[in-house]
C-alpha cells in the first residue's frame, strides 16, 4: 500500500482517495481534498494556512516542535572495577599480576619436579608391594595334616 503526500497540505493520501492534477508543464500534483487543491488554485501559500503541516512546522506547533532539534545523547562512561574472581580476592589477582616472569618460571619447575616426585613415589610403592607379593608366594605353604574322619556307621533300613 503506497501512501502519497498531498502537494498542498502535506498530509497523507490513502489509496482510492485524493485528485490528481497534471499542470501544462507536466508536473503532477496529487491533492487530498478539494480545499487543498482551491487553496492551491488560489495560489495560497500553504506555510500560511494554519491547517497545513508546513505551517505548523514553520510555527513549531504540535510534533513539529521538536523536529528540529535532536535529544541528548547520553554519554555512557565506563567504570573500571577491580573484583575477586571465583575464589581469589583482589589483592592475591593483583600480586599474581604484579609477579616477574624469572618467578612464574620458577613456581612452574618446583611444581614440574613436585609432580615428577609423585609419581616416581607412586612407581616405587607398587614396586614394593609386588616383591612383598612374589616372596609370600615363594614360601612354602606348610601343610597342617587332618586326622582322618571316622567312616560313618551304616545303619540298615528295613524296606
Amino acid at each position: 500500500m503506497k501512501l502519497e503526500t498531498c502537494a498542498y497540505s502535506g498530509y497523507k493520501i490513502h489509496p482510492g482517495h485524493g485528485k490528481r492534477v497534471i499542470r501544462s508543464d507536466g508536473k503532477v500534483q496529487i491533492f487530498l481534498s478539494a480545499k487543498c487543491q482551491k487553496g492551491s488554485g488560489l495560489k495560497r501559500n500553504p506555510r500560511d494556512v494554519p491547517w497545513t503541516v508546513l505551517y505548523r512546522r514553520k510555527h513549531k506547533k504540535g510534533i513539529h516542535a521538536d523536529e528540529g532539534q535532536q535529544k541528548k545523547r547520553v554519554k555512557r562512561t565506563v567504570h573500571a572495577t577491580s573484583r575477586p574472581v571465583a575464589d581469589m580476592t583482589v589483592e592475591a589477582l593483583l600480586a599474581q599480576r604484579n609477579q616477574k616472569p624469572e618467578f612464574r618460571k620458577q613456581q612452574r619447575e618446583a611444581a614440574i619436579k613436585a609432580a615428577k616426585e609423585a609419581v616416581r613415589a607412586k612407581k616405587e610403592e607398587t614396586k614394593r608391594k609386588a616383591v612383598k607379593l612374589t616372596k609370600a608366594a615363594q614360601q612354602p605353604k606348610v601343610k597342617t595334616s587332618k586326622q582322618p574322619k571316622a567312616p560313618k556307621a551304616q545303619v540298615a533300613v528295613k524296606r
